[in-house]
Formats: structure tokens, sequence, C-alpha cells
């Protein structure tokens, strides 16, 4: 009988936290930027130069923990973590192992109808490193150390996800708890969220884990299922043809889709940890963490429930709004300016999705303000423009955040009021077309839409189809 396998995972996501400078000096964290411009002697670790702590730094690295159920610990220190490679300046890093800020949490995922807890073991902080650059012309390396020093925690989970559809809601519901919360923009394309996956496999119903190996260089939702899904197997037939697993760290090529082995995967002794001796330990004290608790936001599930009780739009629209706090800010801002709820909704779900996907736009880069969206809106509701010309206006908004009532009046979009105009035009559309106005006499009503049509066109759009499609009804 063949042998079924159960997967098990856990993972160490890094984020980089949101902070104007770094962790331990005042260059900027600023994504892009020429080579070696956001750096200093702290940063490119130079002798005698010395880190001074980032407060802000633990204000979110707190924030996170509580927002995702850990407890603080109030009195911390920084370690460093020695090793040797050209993108690390100091020769060592400053990470947290002995006293991590944050221990013992768990967010709730749920995957096809099945809620359940992925444990957090900790979440530390710690600095980045360098990046290289590998040039093909020369055969050489280049260092940008741009990112050393950038800010980052990273969150350590428990073992417990089984798929590569656990793995992606653990994920999801992360990047979501810290975009709302203003701590990391998690874009996974720019590095300020990374994911390394560890897994082992083992047989259905054992308690022992296997040997497990660590994946890395996975910057999308795509490549980490892909990964997954490929270890899965990989492993599976290791065990199927009689060899072992080795203990590794592997990375990940998404273009092949193939994994290939990086070193042997170190214990913490060999990194050498001792307290660095040139930070003070940190005490959170009480009224600190209760400022950080009173300032969290009202998160995803939170607002979920809300909006079902105080705006009458579907589930479905509320889930896509909620799941983005840029999103939710414009959903709730447009309102507050006296939009209706279900008018906001509607331009969200349809107009500003279309343009998103069509511009390959996420959600935390639109640009356009509540404010331009709200007198979009009202110029529709006050029939100063019609829908057709409003769709025109909107991309206009999506694209450059224009003001719609001054565009509307530069580019003489209004709708004519001129009811004799009107009339004009409809006579002309019954005069050109008597084969619609005898079908629509005969019960045809699909004739009028030909006849409105014509009227539109004679009025180059700047009419209102409603009194368009009423005068016509009446005359005929």
């Amino acid at each position: 009988m063949a042998k079924t396998y159960e997967t098990v995972i856990g993972l160490e996501v890094h984020v980089e936290l949101a902070t104007k400078t770094k962790i331990f000096c005042g260059c900027s964290t600023a994504f892009g930027g020429a080579p070696n411009t956001h750096t200093c002697p702290v940063c490119t670790g130079m002798p005698g130069s010395l880190p001074v702590l980032n407060k802000e730094v633990v204000n979110k690295a707190i924030a996170v923990g509580l927002a995702t159920n850990c407890t603080i610990t109030q009195n911390c220190k920084f370690d460093r973590k020695n090793y040797f490679y050209p993108d690390n300046p100091q020769n060592y890093q400053i990470s947290q192992l002995y006293y991590p800020i944050c221990r013992d949490g768990k967010v709730e995922i749920e995957v096809d109808g099945v809620k359940k807890y992925v444990r957090i073991h900790e979440i530390h902080m710690e600095e980045d490193a360098g990046k290289l650059v590998h040039d093909p012309y020369t055969d050489s390396s280049l260092v940008d150390f741009n990112r050393s020093g950038v800010p980052l925690i990273e969150i350590v989970s428990e073992p417990d996800m089984r798929s590569a559809e656990d793995v992606i809601a653990y994920l999801e519901k992360l990047r979501e708890t810290i975009q709302y919360l203003g701590a990391s923009d998690c874009k996974l394309n720019e590095g300020s969220m990374r994911a390394d996956v560890n897994l082992s496999i083992r047989e259905v119903g054992s308690e022992e884990f296997g040997t497990r190996t660590e994946t890395k260089n996975l910057n999308s939702f795509k490549a980490i299922a892909r990964a997954i899904e490929n270890e899965r197997e990989r492993q599976i037939d290791l065990i199927e043809s009689g060899e072992n697993v080795v203990q590794e760290t592997r990375r990940w090529d998404d273009t092949k889709e193939y994994s290939y082995p990086m070193r042997s995967k170190e214990d913490a002794q060999d990194y050498r940890y001792f307290p660095d001796p040139d930070l003070v330990p940190i005490h959170i004290s009480d009224e600190w963490l209760q400022q950080v608790r009173d300032a969290q936001p009202e998160f995803r599930d939170e607002k979920k429930i809300r909006y079902k009780e105080e705006y009458a739009i579907p589930d479905y629209d509320i889930d896509i709004i909620t799941a983005s706090k840029k999103l939710a800010d414009l959903f709730e801002d447009a309102i507050a300016l006296g939009a209706p709820a279900k008018k906001v909704s509607n331009w969200i779900m349809g107009e500003t999705m279309r343009l998103m996907k069509e511009n390959s736009v996420d959600a935390e880069d639109l640009k356009f303000s509540a404010e331009n969206l709200a007198k979009l809106i009202k110029l529709v509701d006050d029939r100063v423009i019609n829908g057709g010309v409003a769709k025109e206006v909107f991309e206009k908004i999506f694209a450059d955040n224009i003001d719609p009532e001054k565009y509307v009046k530069d580019n003489g979009l209004a709708t004519v009021q001129d009811d004799n105009a009107l009339k004009e035009a409809c006579q002309v559309a019954i005069d050109n077309n008597p084969k619609a106005v005898d079908d629509y006499r005969g019960g045809k009503e699909k004739a009028l839409g030909a006849l409105v049509g014509q009227v539109m066109k004679a009025m180059k759009g700047k009419a209102d189809p409603g009194s368009v499609n009423k005068m016509l009804r009446e005359m005929l």
C-alpha cells in the first residue's frame, strides 16, 4: 500500500519597517536611490562608529506584536550575530536571539471555510544587510549598502501549516495586519516583505518531524506556492527512493521552477551570538506599552462587521474593500464627505478595479483622493454630467487626481440643459430613422435605444440619457 505524506511548514517572514530613517543611524530608508547614497559610517560598518536605536522601530515592533496576540518582552536587548559575507559590512548583524521583543503569538487563518490558528514563536528586531549586484559583463559583484541598516522584524512561526494554501492565507493575514498598522507597505516585489519556507514531510499519523529544508528567494505568493509544491515532491521522491533529506538552505529559481542547494543549514552556535556591547537594554514600561495599545487601528475583521451593520453593500464588496487599508480609507473618507456608501462602493468595485487591472496598479499605490471621488459622484447625482462622461473624467482622476469640477468646466463636458437643443436633436433622430420609429411604435422597445444613441451622438455625449429617453417617448 502506497504511503501518504503530510507536509509540515513553518515560515520566517522578514518585514522592512516603514520608518523614515534606519534602525541605528539617521540615513534614509527610501527604496531606490543611486547605490551607496543612503549611507554613513554607522551603516557601512566603519571602525569606531556607534549605533543609536531608533525608537520608532520599537514602537512598530510592539504594534505588530500586539496585533498578532504576542506577549511583549518588556526588558529586551540586542545581540550580535557574527558571520562573514560581502554585503554585511560589520561582519556581524545586530539582531535579537536571547530576548526577542515579542513571543508566543498566534493569528487566525481561514482556508476552504475552515478556521485555524498559526502560532508565532517569536518576533525579533534586526538590521537588514546590503545588497549584492552581480554584473555578468565584468564577471564581478558590486555591493550597494543603501539597504544596510534598514530596520526589520523577523516573524518566526511554529510549524503549524500543512499546505501552500495555509501558507498564502497566513502571509495574506500578516500583510493585511501590518499594512493596517502602517508598520510596512509589505511589497514582496520590492523586498519589504520576504518569506523563507521551512518544510519537511512525514508519514500521515507520525508524530516525529522529518528533516527540514529552508527555501529562500521567494518574492511573490505564486513563487512561494510553486516552491512549496516543488520541495514537497522533491523530498517525497528522495524518501521513496531510499535516500535521506539533507538539512540545508536552498535557493528557488522561479523562472526555471527549480531549487538548488546554497549551503548546509547552520545552527545558532555557528553565529557565536553575544550581547551587543554598544547598545543598552530596552525597558518597555507599562505606560509605553499602553500608548502603543491605545494607538492600534480598527483592523479588517472589525471593519467587516461594522460595514455590514452600517452600509447597505454586498458581502463581496466588503471583502474586497477591507482587504486593503488604502481602499477602506478611500471608501470611508468619501462617505464622510457626503457621498452615498453604495455609490462609492460601485465606483471602487467597478471603474477603480478595472483601471487597477489594466494599469497593473496595486491598491496601496492608488494616487487619487477621496475628495475628488466624492466630487465626481456629486456631479453625476446633480446631473451636471452623465454616466458616460463620468467614466471619462474618472480615468483622469485615477491617473492624475485632477479636480473633476474644474476638469468638467475647462473641457465643456457639462450636460446640455437646453431643452430646445435637445428637442431639436430628438426630432432630427426621428426624421432620419423611420424604421426605428416604426419598430418602436410596433411594440419593439429596443428600437428606442437606437434613437437614444443617435441623439447622444448629436449632442456629443453631453446629454442626460434619461432625459433623452423621456423626451423621445413623449414625442413618439
